[in-house]
């Protein structure tokens, strides 16, 4: 494949200013859009060597026809038009967006003679006033039900609140007394505005002043016998503390913050934004992010932004995120333009906000693995998922039964491999396998000698099959290790594949394919291949070999870390006079086993709690 791109603007052509540029495929459909601050910097991005793009980037402008741009007069601007483009030409390369309109709403239509309070997951009603949003329908009903004993105000539809006003006769809702606005008979429209300003006050703070004030009136009733008064008062009362205790307390009162956190891998990314108000966490939304191309967290801040406030949201005037974007001040800029006032970005970097921002990323990190674990669970997915295996990888039939093998190891000591198996597309766990490898050279030695002694389960007419799992060497009869895979898989690239390439061909077995999946680019290699298999993004494909991929790293390095605490606890814990408190503070100190064995009697007796006649037994039982 030649580096040179026909369709590359020459030297000088592309401006120096901010703008917006778009890539089109030979039919003129847009396939990416970008902003840049210097476009000539940002797109000679682009057409560098091919081999040295990612691999998702390379595919993008090789399947690209031609680029164009727009010059605009700032950032701000820049933002503004590949917000507009972006959701005008919907392009397959720019992160796609899952669930965005998924979450629903309590808006209160303040733009009518008589305000209603409604859910909805439609944000366009003019002159609403919205609320949430929230994570399920139910929790908006509750929150209306416990606010209309406190502020009751209107609930019926339109039509029925028209009919009742002109025929003098109750509603049908205010009737069965589901509705309490001008059209039950019970108030004026006047007294009935005054109580839906307190609903939206309440609602849009969550002011404890209104509930003190409810308190004093309704001792001032109990005290001059009103008690039907001081009963209604008491109802409210209760109805407003249980709407507050549904808002978890996490910030000070006069607090106003969104709070974005996210995980991802190489193909997607879970967002979850906290919307906090008054101190409380008002609502929770996440949404799932698809990637095509390789995104900064920059980048990708930039796009949640843009999804999160390019329809009819509000930002308030502070929002948090995990780090600052390289354009921040020009999104800040575009946030204040919405929200007709300052809007400021921080990085919360210790304090009350970063913890909350902690809470929403370990929320994003069980999102995007419920996500994954899914996609990969569904039936008709899996089956999709191994077609499209066979037919990317050139198998004879599907890959019914599915290994990969994982090393894991710290600074080259503790050794050990995993292997784990799915079959229909679904782990079996029963015949996950771990090896102990003594000694090794590097990751391909030990994937070499790993599938050695994997294989020689599945050589004919061998009746002493290779030593056991973990650290055991005496040989053992396991009939399940003896099922053949159809498809090998090794966490690794090009060296990890070849290593494995070679135990295959020495072992003699045959009617196995193998395959590597390179963590960085998730790229999928063959033996004696130049170049990666490239599954499509988030295909079914994918994350199923991701998944594998990912729990064969998991069941690796869980089995690395027992071993290393068992290492520990067996060699240390034979020394006298050596505790578990001791024996803490020594590996903090020393950081590992292995360098409190090249210390001197002297250097251990430097450690707090070890004095030199203890150091002096330590320093002869490791050295013995």
């Amino acid at each position: 494949m030649s580096d040179a791109l026909s369709y590359r603007p020459k030297a000088g052509e592309i401006p120096t200013r901010p703008g917006v540029y778009r890539f089109r495929d030979e039919t003129g459909r847009v396939l990416y859009v970008g902003k840049a601050k210097n476009l000539r910097a940002r797109l000679s991005n682009y057409f560098a060597p091919l081999g040295s793009l990612h691999e998702r980037t390379r595919r993008m402008v090789t399947t690209a026809n031609s680029v164009e741009w727009t010059v605009v007069g700032t950032e701000v601007e820049a933002l503004q038009l590949e917000w507009t483009w972006i959701n005008e030409f919907d392009p397959p390369f720019n992160v796609q967006f899952k669930d965005d309109k998924s979450y629903p709403y309590l808006a209160v239509t303040l733009a009518d003679e008589a305000p209603r309070a409604l859910v909805t997951r439609t944000t366009g009603i003019r002159g609403a006033r919205y609320f949430g949003p929230y994570p399920k329908v139910w929790a908006v009903h509750d929150t209306i039900e416990l606010m209309l004993k406190a502020f009751p105000i209107r609930t019926c539809n339109n039509a029925n609140y028209k009919r009742a006003m002109q025929s003098g006769k109750p509603c049908f809702a205010g009737q069965i007394g589901r509705c309490f606005g001008p059209c039950s008979g019970t108030v004026t429209i006047e007294e009935h505005r005054v109580i839906v300003n307190e609903f939206v006050s309440f609602l849009g703070s969550q002011d404890r002043k209104l509930i003190n004030r409810l308190t004093n009136e309704m001792k001032v009733a109990a005290a001059e016998q009103q008690y039907e008064t001081a009963a209604k008062r008491r109802d409210q009362i209760r109805a407003l503390d249980a709407v507050l205790e549904k808002s978890a307390v996490v910030l000070r009162d006069n607090v106003d913050i969104d709070l974005f956190a996210f995980d991802e891998d190489e193909l997607a990314a879970a967002v979850q934004l906290f919307i906090v108000r008054g101190g409380r966490i008002r609502g929770v939304r996440g949404w799932m992010v698809d990637k095509e191309l390789d995104l900064s967290n920059s980048e990708l801040i930039d796009s949640i932004m843009q999804t999160a406030y390019g329809g009819d949201a509000v930002p308030p005037r502070e929002i948090v995120v995990p780090e600052l974007p390289d354009d921040a001040e020009a999104l800040e800029g575009w946030l204040a333009g919405i929200a007709g006032r300052k809007v400021r970005i921080l990085a919360a970097q210790r304090g009350d906000k970063a913890a909350l921002l902690e809470t929403a990323t370990q929320n994003a990190k069980h999102a995007l693995m419920l996500y994954k674990t899914r996609r990969s669970s569904d039936f008709v997915a899996r089956s999709k998922a191994l077609e499209d295996i066979q037919e990317a990888l050139g198998m004879p039939s599907a890959p019914l039964r599915m290994e990969c093998y994982d090393v894991s190891h710290l600074g080259g000591t503790n050794i050990v491999a995993s292997m784990v198996v799915f079959e229909d597309g679904l782990p079996r766990t029963d015949e996950y396998r771990r090896f102990g490898i003594p000694e090794s050279t590097d990751d391909t030695d030990s994937i070499y000698r790993t599938l050695t002694r994997r294989l020689a389960y599945l050589i004919p007419d061998d009746e002493t099959e290779a030593p056991g799992d973990d650290d055991a060497g005496t040989p053992v009869k396991r009939r399940k290790f003896r099922y053949q895979p159809n498809l090998l898989i090794v966490d690794g690239g090009q060296p990890q594949v070849t290593a494995a390439a070679r135990a295959l061909r020495e072992s003699g077995v045959t009617g196995i394919t193998l395959c590597g999946i390179a963590k960085r680019l998730e790229e999928i290699w063959l033996p004696d291949s130049d170049y990666p298999v490239i599954l499509p993004r988030n295909s079914d494909a994918l994350f199923l070999i991701q998944r594998i991929r990912d729990e064969a790293h998991r069941f690796a390095i869980t089995h690395q870390r027992a071993r290393r605490k068992r290492d520990i606890s067996t060699v240390l814990g034979e020394i006298p006079g050596l505790g578990p408190a001791r024996v803490k503070v020594l590996l903090q100190h020393f950081g590992s086993v292995a360098r409190l064995k090249e210390a001197s009697a002297e250097s251990i007796a430097e450690v707090r709690g070890i004095g030199p006649g203890l150091a002096a037994t330590i320093h002869e039982h490791l050295r013995a």
